[in-house]
């Protein structure tokens, strides 16, 4: 009798542990079937009504017009739009690119462990600022300084929008940077050292190629990121719907554009009319939005898998 009861005792105890992780897998699985539903549910309400905008409006009319002036004429070209956010979005690169791969460099190879423990959860509670913050931001503060260096500047500008929209974004491309900087073993680092390098040598030309893959991971996310910035772009760089020329920078940052959320937005809030054809634009817009930053997190995939170093 002695013997038969830990053996039912431990029977009990894995019945039991296999019913908990049968109920942990349905949850986990519950979870991902559910962000599956609303991603499917997010493309069949923006294509239902963007095909019906596009019964009214040829597609060719919509991505390749030139003039976005839905009120006034009901032209619907969403270039103006396209390069409208792209201009932002290139302008944002130029600043939090370069300054979040030299952070993650920093926090990666130079800072102590104290620094490091201070530091970057300071640069990390940038992204926790709320972003209509950042556009009055931008044009409280940004705006005013540059007309001392540009007088010709618009009030509202592309160039004010691209810097508060390249400093939300520096501790996305940091962040992400310096964990994919910190998974390169020491032995790489080593062995540099041992050949004589310094360590400005061994930071880049051994521990950032190494870690290239997650290096341009977290540009492409936070460029995706930029591109989908609605409440700072709409504050800071206007609504002024027009085809940006990149070969005129002065003409380009300087002048007010329009992005496509910021289209979206003046269209959600005006009183048009649901039906109307340029109230459903708003979900062609969208989903000319939501097809860019899905190609650009492909291509994130894509380079990620393709140079990906797998370290034993």
């Amino acid at each position: 009798m002695s013997t038969e009861t830990p053996d039912i005792e431990s029977g009990r105890s894995t019945a039991s542990r296999s019913g908990r992780e049968q109920l942990y897998r349905g949850i986990f699985l519950t979870c991902g079937i559910l962000s599956v539903l609303t991603t499917v549910g997010i493309i069949v309400a923006l294509l239902s009504d963007a095909v019906a905008f596009w019964s009214a409006v040829p597609i060719t009319d919509f991505l390749l017009g030139t003039e976005w002036s839905p009120d006034i004429g009901g032209t619907y070209g969403v270039l103006p739009l396209v390069s409208g956010t792209l201009i932002i979005t290139f302008g944002s690169a130029l600043i939090s690119l370069p300054i979040g791969v030299l952070t993650a460099i920093y926090l990666s190879e130079y800072a102590s462990d104290r620094v490091r423990s201070i530091l970057k959860p300071t640069l990390e509670i940038l992204a926790g600022v709320p972003t209509v913050v950042y556009g009055f931001f931008a044009l409280v503060y940004i705006t005013p300084l540059l007309e001392g260096a540009f007088p010709t500047i618009s009030t509202f500008n592309a160039l004010s929008a691209s810097i508060v929209v390249g400093i939300m974004i520096i501790p996305m491309v940091s962040s992400i940077s310096e964990d994919a900087m910190s998974s390169v073993p020491d032995s790489l680092r080593e062995a540099s050292y041992g050949l004589g390098a310094t360590k400005f040598e061994v930071s880049t030309t051994v521990v950032v190629p190494a870690a290239v893959s997650g290096i341009v991971s977290s540009f492409i996310l936070a460029l995706s990121r930029a591109i989908g910035e609605t409440m700072a772009v709409t504050i800071a760089a206007g609504a002024k719907s027009r085809l940006v020329n990149p070969l005129d920078p002065g003409a380009a940052f300087l002048d007010s554009v329009e992005t496509m959320t910021a289209a979206m937005i003046n269209i959600g809030k005006s009183d048009v009319d649901p039906g109307s054809t340029t109230y459903k634009s708003l979900f062609a817009i969208g989903l000319t939005l939501f097809a860019i930053t899905f190609a650009m997190n492909v291509v994130s995939n894509l380079v990620a898998q393709r140079y990906r170093e797998e370290y034993e």
